[in-house]
């Protein structure tokens, strides 16, 4: 059980640091949407590139930050049915919803690797005045699904642990 405890630390640990790199970009998109609206109202030359900009920025942001999200339970829970069960209970619940995200995250990984790696090997841009290359922010999705994966089943170990490892060694 050390071994998988260890496991747990690590990637919860790796999720933080990548949580903390990609957290700098709300203060990248909000320099780039204050310039875009400065450039605008003030001086009336609006930028061809902020919005998509700040739009290619925002989705690795949240992607990235997700799965150290799920280890901090910031999303969406019903504590109040949760915190009535008894630990054994709770923990198998818990158990439960992380092997759920586990499949949907497999799913996720399946059907968006290869669109990623389409867009590489064909060069895929945005087709906008500006045209960036959006590959980049494509395989962020098969990336960030691949993290919230290993998070959830270091949670699903964790929920284990705290709901029938503590009562066998009691």
């Amino acid at each position: 059980m050390a071994a998988l405890l260890g496991y747990c630390r690590v990637i919860t640990a790796t999720n933080r640091w990548i949580a903390g790199i990609v957290s700098v970009l709300v203060f990248v998109m909000v320099a780039v949407i204050s310039y875009e609206v400065v450039a605008r109202y003030f001086f009336n030359a609006p930028t061809v590139w902020a919005m998509e900009l700040s739009t290619l920025l925002f989705g690795p942001y949240f992607m990235l930050a997700g799965p150290y999200l799920l280890h901090t339970a910031g999303h969406v829970n019903v504590d109040i049915l949760h915190s009535r069960f008894p630990a054994r209970v709770a923990g198998l619940m818990d158990c439960m919803t992380h092997t759920l995200i586990l499949v949907v995250s497999i799913v996720f990984i399946y059907y968006s690797l290869p669109v990623a790696t389409n867009a590489y090997h064909s060069g895929e841009t945005s087709f906008t005045a500006w045209n960036p290359a959006i590959w980049p922010v494509k395989f962020v999705i098969p990336v960030a699904f691949g993290m919230l994966f290993l998070q959830a089943l270091a949670e699903a170990i964790l929920a284990f642990h705290r709901g029938f490892a503590r009562e066998a060694s009691a």
